[in-house]
């Protein structure tokens, strides 16, 4: 599966601040089976965001898109809209379950406006920025990864199958 993740971060793209989120996310990845994912750090910019995830959706072929960070009620917040305009279906499901885990940890989970979709053959999931939360919130949702990309990729088997997990 190829992958990428794309950070948020006015701070973080201005060298004032070291992104954790980024590396801790590839290293997730690596460590669940889709080593060698590509990782850029942007400015909290809806337009810059929006060019982005349809480049990588588009002309790069990416299967998944990470996003981490934006997804907040801050100003400068702009993951969700920015996301929105690029998907084709949204997948509400994986926001849901995010928040729905995240908010037994801490009730800032609620804060969160993280959107899942689908753009052509890419899965879009937009993270928190926080190392910490963007982790627990992609294991939360992982399992289900696999298959999505699976079936976004044209597998054409029953999804209530008793069969194995479809490998990507």
């Amino acid at each position: 599966m190829k992958a990428a993740v794309l950070v948020l971060s006015d701070k973080g793209s201005r060298g004032e601040r070291e992104d954790t989120a980024g590396p801790a996310l590839v290293e997730f990845l690596a460590e669940h089976g889709v080593p060698g994912a590509h990782f850029e750090l942007l400015p909290d910019d809806k337009e810059a965001i929006v060019r982005k995830l349809r480049s990588w959706s588009e002309d790069e072929g990416f299967a998944l898109v990470l996003t981490c960070g934006g997804t907040g009620v801050s100003p400068r917040d702009v993951t969700p809209e920015a996301t929105r305009e690029v998907i084709d279906r949204e997948l509400p499901g994986f926001g849901e379950h995010m928040r729905a885990v995240s908010v037994r940890i801490t009730p800032h989970a609620l804060v969160s406006r993280a959107v899942a979709g689908t753009r052509r053959e890419t899965f879009i999931l937009n993270l928190p920025g926080s190392p910490k939360a963007a982790l627990e919130n992609l294991a939360a949702v992982w399992d289900a990864v696999p298959h999505l990309i699976a079936k976004l990729q044209g597998d054409t088997t029953d999804c209530g199958s008793d069969g194995p997990p479809t490998e990507v």
